[in-house]
This record gives C-alpha cells, structure tokens and sequence, in this order.
C-alpha cells in the first residue's frame, strides 16, 4: 500500500487553502455541468395534473377552462400534453380568483389586515434537514400562490447554493444579507433581495461574511448601538413587508446572535428534530437555552410576536422501530405541536440535491414513479399542514 503523502509541518494552512481552491474549481465545473447551456437554473413545465393539485382545480375544469378560453394556452409536449410555467399556473390561479366560486380560495396570501408571517426554521444540531425543510416550503408556497421571501442567515449558505448561486464567489465581498444587518453603515433590505428562477419567490443571500454579525454584535451591545441586534431584522423586513405574505429563514445549527436576530423577528417558529436519542437530546438543550435568553431579552425589550411553534419529524424512516418509537414519544410529551405528517428520509431527496435541486424541480420522468409520489405526500403532507397553521394565524379556517 502506497503511504499517504502527507503536508510537511507548518504547511497545514497552506494545504487547507489549496484543497479549498481545488474543491471550488471542481465545484464551479460540476455546476457549469448541471446547468448547461444555461448560466443559471432555471424551473421545469408542470403537467397538468400537477396544476390541478397545487390550484385545487379538477382535471376536468381545467380542460373546459382552456377549451372556453378562460385560460392562457401554454405549452404542448409531443404527446400533446399541455405544459404550465409556475407563472402560468399564477395567472390561472388569478383567474380563477375572478371568476370562480369561492374566487379568495385562489388567491391564499395575505388580505387586508393580514400581518406578515415570519418563520424561523431552527435546531440546535447539524444534520437535521433544516435547510432541506426550508427551501421545499419555500418552493411548495411559491407554486401554492403565496409571495414568498427565502433568507438564508447561515453563513455555510446552503440555501443560497440551492439556489444556483456559488457564495464564496458571487458574495464573498457584499450582496447577502449580511449587509443589511451590519452596524456599519446597512443597507436597506431590498438591495440584497434577489429574484429566483421560482415565480413568487426571492431570495436574500448568505456568504461567509455573515459570520461577522457575531463578533460585531457582542461589540455593539458592550457599546450600546442602536438599534440592537433583537431588532435589526425586523427592522430591515419592515421596509419589504408589503411585497410579502410569508418569509421562510434557514437559520444557523447554533444559538448565537444571528439565530437569536432571527427568532426574534418571528412570528413562528418550526423547529426540525431527527426522531434518535442523540437529537431529541440536543433539541431539548436548545429549547432550554432558547427559553432562558428569550425570556431575559422580553424582560428588557418586550414580548415576542410567536404565534405558534410547531416541530417537523425529519429524516424519519418508516421502518426504522426505534425512529418510530422515539417519534411517538416525542407526539406523547408535545401533543398537536408536533406535526402529523413526517418528512421522510428519500433517495429522491438526496439525489435531487447532487445538482441543487429539490423534488419540485425534478422532472418526474427521471425519477422512479412510486419513490417521487411517497416523497411529494410527505413534504406536501407537511408543508399543508403548517399552511393550515399560517391561515390560522390570520384568523381563517381551511
């Protein structure tokens, strides 16, 4: 066996920044790969009986609508199918709102005097499909009609990757929402916002410079800068909270100032916990620590805006007896704030995010049909369920 050549001493940091630049460059071309010919990604065409689940519109109707011409014709695969944009799906869903029975049931975002809901998507630990979780519900409420505001607050930037872009390169100097919430000098919100390839749905980025925002903040409060950290993205979402009905934050796996900024522009929060010991252990050192520095910033800033607090099972295997009793265990302590319906631990998942995508993005010709449709219950299942939670919080029932 050959010996392994390893760097001479001292030469550890110069060895880390070369297989960081050999990882990016392999990176830069695996993306240029997957996304060929175009620069950026772009979203698929949905079949028609994809717009019938996502618009509640039977099959039927959605055909006599089109042969009426109430609808726009989109476009036909070679079979004849019809094939729908996201922004196609919108302006049927808007049509509908005009001319159907029950039209408000097309259009579920916000109406007048409807506040903006914001939701944290947190857990102490890595590992537990927080940002898997967050770009689903982000995408899943887009094509559901809602407009819709990703903010990636993890400096790792998953979510932004998820979305095409390559942070440590496109962000490693300013555009993510790190400059919004700086102390020196912010800028307003909207200058970070990017629009996405998702119809109604944009996107405010992370880059490693996020990580700034902690060593800054525990500056600025032995100095006393105004506005404080419990503020400043609520502050910065203020400015856009017209354009929105809901934020979805993928928040960092620690409890540090950025996720504390987070929690406290909330108005719910969606914690993820992998039904094992080892988590729900640490999930409930999180809930501790997050209770006790909540609690003392109330006393001095005021109460929260929470409106619920929910908790998704995730990477959760059916089969697995030891998942599924610690699930019931956790269903016994939490009751109705655990959500019913899991997310499931899927090959589809897992392969789709090779190239950055997720089970919305997928064409379903490329994917085995019975793993796709035990995927999609279980993200839909979940993501419906918390919808019903949101038009609560507005005061409506669905």
């Amino acid at each position: 066996m050959a010996r392994a050549d390893f760097p001479a001493p001292g030469s550890i940091a110069g060895t880390i920044s070369a297989n960081a630049a050999r990882l990016s460059e392999a990176l830069n071309a695996h993306m240029r790969n997957s996304f060929q010919p175009e620069s950026r990604k772009t979203l698929r065409k949905f079949h028609p009986a994809e717009v019938a689940e996502l618009t509640g519109l039977s099959m039927s109707n959605l055909r006599t609508r089109h042969q009426e011409g109430d609808f726009p014709e989109v476009e036909t695969d070679s079979r004849g199918r019809r094939l729908y944009s996201a922004a196609e799906i919108d302006q049927i869903r808007h049509v509908m709102a005009r001319t159907g029975r029950n039209g408000e049931a097309y259009l579920p975002g916000r109406r007048a005097g409807d506040g903006l809901q914001v939701i944290s998507v947190v857990n102490f630990k890595g590992g537990s499909s927080k940002t898997t979780t967050a770009i689903h519900l982000a995408q899943r409420y887009a094509l559901r009609g809602y407009r819709v505001l990703a903010i990636d607050m993890d400096p790792q930037a998953s979510l932004t990757t998820m979305f095409g872009y390559r942070p440590e390169i496109e962000f490693a100097e300013t555009g993510t929402i790190y400059d919004a919430l700086r102390y020196d000098d912010p800028v307003p919100l909207a200058q970070v916002i990017r629009k996405t390839y998702f119809h109604n749905l944009d996107l405010c980025p992370a880059g490693l410079l996020l990580s700034e925002y902690e060593t800054e903040t525990a500056y600025a409060l032995q100095h006393r800068v105004e506005p404080p950290f419990t503020q400043r993205l609520a502050i910065a979402l203020d400015e856009v909270e017209a354009q929105y009905d809901l934020v979805l934050i993928d928040c960092p796996p620690q409890l540090g100032f950025t996720t504390m900024s987070a929690l406290l522009a909330s108005t719910g929060l969606l914690i993820n916990v992998v039904p094992s010991m080892l988590d729900v252990a640490s999930m409930a050192q999180f809930l501790e620590m997050a209770g006790e520095i909540v609690r003392t910033l109330e006393e001095s800033a005021g109460p929260t805006d929470w409106r619920f607090l929910k908790f998704l099972i995730s990477r959760y295997e059916p089969t697995d007896v030891p998942q599924a009793q610690m699930a019931g265990f956790l269903r016994s302590i939490l009751l109705d704030q655990v959500l019913m319906t899991p997310m499931l631990k899927s090959t589809a998942i897992s392969d789709a995010g090779m190239t950055q995508q997720t089970i919305y993005e997928l064409d379903p010709t490329h994917v085995v049909r019975k793993t796709l449709e035990r995927i999609l219950e279980s993200v839909n299942g979940a993501a419906d369920e918390l919808e019903a939670v949101i038009q609560a919080a507005w005061g409506r029932n669905v």
